[in-house]
């Protein structure tokens, strides 16, 4: 069944309602060498606010502030019926050690800072952004449940930390009285698919909405690439583009190559763009809430949205699962198999609803 951007979902174990697909504005400001200049950031905002879309996403030191304050004048007129999403943790000042990081100082002053460029009295969710495997988890959910009950934040979150430290902080929140975690933000696509192993999982058993970012594997999945972008001169450039970044991160390789051709066979068999075929497949798992995209002109924009219209058949999606199909490893293999299933339960027919 399609979907529209005002077809909205529940938050995780909130009662928050956000679009299936979340704007990212990451791509709000120039000052990173790339992403939009103002007039057509604007235009980005008001095409996704125009056809429904409530969820936007930013951080606090994405495109150095500029996204934030961007993000702030174009939410100036309609800021109730907007659900905006920021970060902190990342360094704000280098050479500045508390200027980063989980920690409470961190925390405190990163969402006051943001509250100014946002131009606002409160933030809808705030996640902490990357785990530092330093700071305490009690003194993270406290700070965090402090800003709630002081009004500043009202939903929190987490992003780009282990499963295990995400169970344990939800379990710490849920036994402390203090504000639970109902968002986890996490890379997932048909190339990234690890957070099937313990992540997603998770996060439904312990109520926190998945909100994918990087959807379409750094632009991999809308077949842009080739297999002449694999080649030693390639790989050795380091000239600030999206490819070179992809590539130092590992992104493009043979493997994502050969499924992005099969995002490709499926968008044609189906007169859609390989971007949309790519984005469908992610929302249709149960565990995501809404991806986040990350389009930098409308016509992106655009062509992302029309992901909310794709329908596979039983053919096509598993042709897309088989392709960027990974091991889930132990304890899952073996737990799914069907001589444990037969100890732990022999003839009886079970049914399970998860």
């Amino acid at each position: 069944m399609p979907l529209t951007l005002d077809t909205y979902r529940l938050l995780g174990r909130s009662g928050l309602r956000v679009s299936p697909l979340a704007l990212g504005a990451a791509t709000f400001g120039t000052d990173w060498g790339w992403g939009a200049e103002q007039d057509e950031a604007r235009k980005l905002f008001d095409l996704y606010v125009e056809r429904g879309g409530n969820f936007i996403d930013t951080a606090n030191t994405y495109t150095h502030g500029s996204s934030e304050r961007l993000l702030g004048e174009f939410a100036r007129d309609r800021r109730e019926s907007l659900v905006l999403a920021t970060k902190y943790t990342t360094l704000r000042r280098p050479g500045d050690p508390n200027s980063g990081g989980g920690h409470r100082k961190s925390l405190f002053t990163s969402v006051e800072a943001s509250l100014r460029r946002l131009n606002t009295d409160y933030i809808d969710l705030l996640y902490l952004h990357v785990w530092d495997f330093t700071t305490p988890v009690e003194e993270i959910l406290r700070g965090m449940d402090d800003l709630v009950r002081q009004g500043k934040v009202l939903y929190v979150a987490i992003s780009n930390a282990p499963a295990w430290q995400v169970s344990r902080m939800q379990a710490i929140a849920d036994l402390r009285g203090w504000s639970p975690l109902v968002a986890l933000q996490i890379e997932y696509n048909l190339v990234e698919r690890t957070g099937e192993r313990d992540l997603i999982p998770m996060a439904r058993e312990m109520g926190l909405g998945v909100i994918p970012y990087s959807p379409l594997a750094g632009g991999v999945l809308t077949g842009k690439y080739r297999r002449d972008d694999l080649t030693a001169t390639n790989v050795a450039s380091d000239d600030g583009t999206r490819k070179s970044f992809n590539l130092a991160l590992g992104t493009l390789t043979e493997r994502s190559l050969a499924i992005a051709d099969v995002v490709k066979e499926v968008a044609t068999e189906l007169g859609r763009t390989p971007a949309q075929v790519g984005l469908a497949w992610t929302l249709r798992n149960p565990g995501v809430t809404a991806p986040v995209i990350g389009a930098r002109t409308p016509a992106q924009l655009e062509d992302n949205m029309g992901a909310l219209e794709v329908d596979f058949t039983t053919s096509q999606l598993a042709r897309l699962d088989e392709a960027g199909a990974i091991e889930l490893g132990f304890p899952h293999d073996m737990l799914a198999s069907d001589h444990i299933r037969r100890v732990t339960a022999g003839d009886l027919k079970i049914e399970t609803r998860r």
